[in-house]
C-alpha cells in the first residue's frame, strides 16, 4: 500500500520558512533538470495533479512549469532522501526545464574541482 501524501508531509523535514528543496530529474535518462522549491501545498498540487509546482520565494507564489512556456514536467515519481530535507521528483520533461530556454540548468557553468579527477577523467568514469 503507498503511503498517502498527508503521511509524506508529515515526514518532511522543511526548512523555517516552510519549504524544501526539489530535485527534479529526467525520468528515463536521469538527467537531472533543475532545483526548486516547495512548502506543503505545492507538494500537495504536484501529487494530487501530475505536473510539478512549485513555491517562488521571489514572487512569494505557486508556479507550475510550463504554464508560460509549454515547457511541461509531467511527475513519474517521486523520493524523499535519508534526511526527510530533499525531495526528487522524476518527471517527463517537455522541451527545455531552465528558464534560459536549455534542456537542463545544469549545463552551463561547469566547475572544476581544486583537487581529484579533472574532466576527463570523471567522465572515464
Amino acid at each position: 500500500m503507498s503511503e498517502t501524501t498527508e503521511a509524506v508531509l508529515e515526514r518532511i523535514r522543511f526548512t523555517d520558512s516552510g519549504l524544501v528543496p526539489a530535485i527534479i530529474q529526467q525520468w528515463d535518462s536521469r538527467e537531472v533538470l533543475m532545483m526548486g522549491w516547495m512548502d506543503a501545498e505545492a507538494f500537495r498540487r504536484t501529487m494530487s495533479e501530475g505536473r510539478v509546482t512549485f513555491w517562488s520565494r521571489s514572487r512569494q507564489e505557486y508556479w507550475r512549469k510550463g504554464d508560460t512556456s509549454g515547457h511541461v514536467q509531467y511527475v513519474k515519481g517521486a523520493a524523499l532522501d535519508c534526511d526527510g530535507d530533499t525531495l526528487l521528483i522524476t518527471v517527463e520533461q517537455i522541451g527545455a526545464a531552465c528558464h534560459t530556454g536549455t534542456r537542463t540548468c545544469f549545463d552551463g557553468d561547469v566547475l572544476e574541482p581544486a583537487v581529484g579527477f579533472s574532466s576527463i577523467e570523471t567522465e572515464d568514469r
